[in-house]
């Protein structure tokens, strides 16, 4: 199979090219080049912001095509300038509309799409992604749309799932300070088993539209695997939601956080996606457990600042507070 992967030099498209290489397909990855391609792929070097970045490529057919965009002119310009046999666009959860309900599928009620080409920050993310969405379903007649959850694993730089495995492996005390929730719903799936399957789509040409992710489990559950992993001695201690506010911790993600959790009802089952129709089409999904060994393995090799989490000193400052 001839694949072109649109992007192909990071975190999920880098483990898409892998993937497809190791199953002996002609892989080619169009990107800016600013990382290596995997060992195998082909690069093309293009910026996707210009109009004609696609125009080297335009005389060639592909069997499969998988694009990781999020940005609406990109996803359109692509279907236009490219021959394909198949679509292959990861979407994302973002896209629905609402959160309050546990593992919603695939008919839920959707954001309205950008109507721009370029989203202006990530607030946009969950309309940008429908627009891409329909750029694929209304520019191509075979297609596979994935609507994919928290990816994790090997290579995962937002630090998400690798921040409990991080800090049980490398405590500031006797305990982890750990979100108040602890039944907190948690969903990932292994960017390696979403990988595979997504050339899988590409290789079947399967059609429709996916949820896929991980089963749904709870943050006590992430906790504990986290634990075992790393043979840790220290036990998760839960700080009230009110002391983590006054210290300035956010939810989710970013610096200065304890991710995997969100102190509102209305995103309660943000993390969770039905993915009975994707399991049915061959996604398979490894245990927790390896998936948080592979991310603590990235998380120790880790050069970059953690963009996820809270530093040694954040978590003193905040231990201190519970004192």
């Amino acid at each position: 199979m001839r694949l072109l992967i649109l992007g192909g030099t990071a975190f999920l498209g880098r483990a898409v090219a892998r993937a497809a290489v190791g199953r002996g397909h002609d892989v080619t990855c169009l990107a800016r080049g600013t990382d290596a391609v995997a060992e195998g792929a082909h690069l093309v070097r293009a910026d996707r912001d210009h109009e004609d970045a696609l125009v080297p490529l335009r005389e060639d057919l592909w069997d499969a095509v998988v694009d990781v965009t999020r940005q609406p002119g990109q996803a359109r310009r692509a279907v236009r300038d490219l021959r394909a046999r198949h679509w292959v666009l990861v979407s994302t959860g973002n896209v629905y509309a609402r959160f309050d309900q546990p593992e919603q599928g695939e008919e839920a009620e959707l954001l309205d799409a950008l109507e721009g080409d370029v989203m202006a920050d990530m607030s946009q993310y969950g309309p940008a992604k429908v627009a891409c969405e329909r750029a694929v379903s209304e520019g191509h007649d075979s297609w596979t749309i994935v609507r994919a959850g928290l990816i994790g694993g090997a290579g995962d730089t937002s630090g998400r799932s690798g921040y409990y495995p991080w800090r049980f492996a490398h405590p500031t005390g006797p305990d982890v300070l750990v979100p108040p929730d602890l039944t907190f719903p948690v969903a990932l799936v292994d960017v390696e088993d979403l990988a595979s399957w997504l050339v899988d789509c590409a290789e079947r040409r399967t059609q429709g539209v996916f949820n896929a992710t991980g089963p749904t489990t709870t943050l006590q559950d992430v906790l504990e695997a986290s634990r075992t992993v790393t043979g840790s001695d220290a036990a998760a201690r839960p700080v009230p939601a009110e002391t983590l506010r006054e210290a300035g911790v956010s939810a989710w993600m970013g610096p200065s956080s304890l991710p995997l959790w969100i102190d509102d009802p209305g995103w309660r089952w943000f993390a969770t996606l039905d993915s009975t129709a994707a399991r049915r089409a061959g996604l398979r999904t490894r245990p927790l457990a390896a998936t948080l060994a592979a991310a603590l393995d990235h998380e120790n090799q880790r050069r970059e600042p953690r963009a996820t989490g809270l530093t040694d000193d954040e978590e003193l400052a905040l231990r201190r507070r519970l004192t």
